[in-house]
């Protein structure tokens, strides 16, 4: 076989010759899985067999799935999806990705080819992953696998800006790789892909997209804060400014989910070994982690003018980090959760995206199905689409009193509050 013919794996996998692997069927590996499947012999691999079955679920029999690293064997195009999240210390958690990488290295063959998705510092692919890959199959990079790297854009919950429908970037070792790597993207981007120059660029921009938004995100919540001190419905001066052409229209609120609360942190981390400050990237990341105590703390402030007998009741809705999905990850409403809890206040959580088990699990959280109120504060922290229709009567009827405080995260049913308290956020 030829070096050409060798590494020529959009031919091979568009004639079904050889399969594609996603590794990491979650939120992001799970609609790769489903478009690729469209046009190749596709293979999913994850090992939570709970998400393996999930996946069972959308996909059916078109799609062989297993947590069994064994069906890597029938694969020659990898593509790694795992997450890349912070521990404790904020710092990059590199665990699950060394180990999908691992597990990848252990069934590559000559002629492989193995793309990166997972959010990660410029440099990490080539530093961190590629020595496993060549250690654990005992080849070389670029001359008997190639690597490229394209950071993953899925959004999930979001049916507009889709897998299939955002523009790609896709990176690669060398020219080949590029090409090949840009032609099997191509099959199903039907928005088309940008090739970067390296895979160290489109590690970055990957990043930047974030820390834009953090930042953009965490002026808002800085500006409404102050504006909160002063008395000054912070909603309307952004009505106001945003009459303005070139007025940014980000909006104040809780920053959760797998990439704004985390990203930026893979950069500072790499920053400060390089013994450079990014301070603006920094502030954003303090600013956006402080909003749940922000708001804990003025509820706080509410409930202390109360005359009251018993423990204040709380009702949260909503624990996702973003409106009509299930996805808890990094969720700030969890975290006025608990530090209204440990202030002994009686708080109910409810939500009708969010899997209950799930909750239970990562926060110890037992959600209600039905209100059990009446409540001292309500909070709207998601805009899931089951709360749309709610109401003034609403929201008085599972109230204490005229008293009780809706306080609007999202400021979603402003204006339209008048028999209870309104706070929007």
């Amino acid at each position: 076989m030829t070096y050409k013919a060798e590494f020529n794996i959009h031919n091979r996998l568009r004639l079904r010759h050889a399969s594609l692997a996603v590794i990491g069927t979650g939120y992001v590996g799970l609609p790769v899985l489903m478009e690729f499947s469209r046009y190749f012999d596709v293979i999913g691999y994850d090992i939570d067999r709970s998400v393996i079955e999930r996946a069972r679920e959308r996909l059916g029999s078109s799609v062989r799935l297993s947590e069994s690293e064994q069906i890597l064997d029938e694969a020659s195009f990898f593509i790694v999806t795992v997450a890349t999240p912070i521990d404790g210390n904020k710092k990059p958690d590199l665990i699950q990705l060394k180990n999908a990488t691992a597990s990848v290295g252990r069934h590559l063959k000559r002629g492989s080819y193995v793309v990166f998705e997972s959010t990660v510092y410029p440099g990490c692919t080539e530093a961190v992953c590629i020595p496993i890959l060549e250690k654990e199959s005992g080849l070389k990079a670029g001359d008997d696998f190639k690597v490229g790297y394209s950071p993953e854009r899925i959004n999930p919950g979001d049916k507009s800006h889709t897998f299939a429908n955002t523009v790609k970037v896709v990176s690669a070792s060398d020219p080949l790789a590029l090409d090949e790597i840009s032609k099997v993207y191509s099959t199903v981007v039907t928005a088309g892909v940008s090739r970067a120059s390296s895979i160290k660029v489109a590690e970055a921009s990957k990043i930047v997209e974030n820390i834009q938004r953090s930042v953009n995100i965490a002026l808002m919540n800085e500006l409404h804060r102050l504006f909160h001190h002063m008395g000054i419905d912070f909603s309307e001066v952004r009505e106001m400014a945003a009459t303005k052409w070139n007025f940014g229209n980000y909006r104040p609120g809780l920053v959760g989910g797998h990439c704004i609360p985390v990203d930026p942190y893979y950069l500072l981390s790499e920053a400060s070994k390089m013994g450079i400050d990014i301070p603006v990237t920094r502030s954003g990341c303090i600013v956006n982690d402080s909003m749940a105590s922000f708001i804990a703390e003025t509820i706080y402030g509410i409930l202390s003018v109360r005359d009251a007998q018993t423990l204040p009741k709380v009702l949260i809705m909503g624990i996702t980090y973003k409106p009509d999905t299930d996805d808890i990850r990094n969720s700030q409403a969890a975290e006025i959760y608990r530090l209204l809890n440990n202030e002994s206040a009686e708080v109910d959580v409810t939500d009708p995206c969010a899997n209950p088990d799930k909750v239970y699990k990562d926060f110890g959280i037992s959600l209600v199905d039905t209100q059990r109120g009446p409540y001292d504060i309500i909070i709207v922290a998601v805009g899931h689409k089951q709360y749309a229709g709610f109401d003034d009567s609403y929201f008085r009827s599972i109230s204490k009193s005229e008293k009780s405080v809706l306080v609007d995260i999202g400021c979603r049913y402003k204006g339209k509050i008048k028999s209870i308290g309104y706070l929007g956020i």
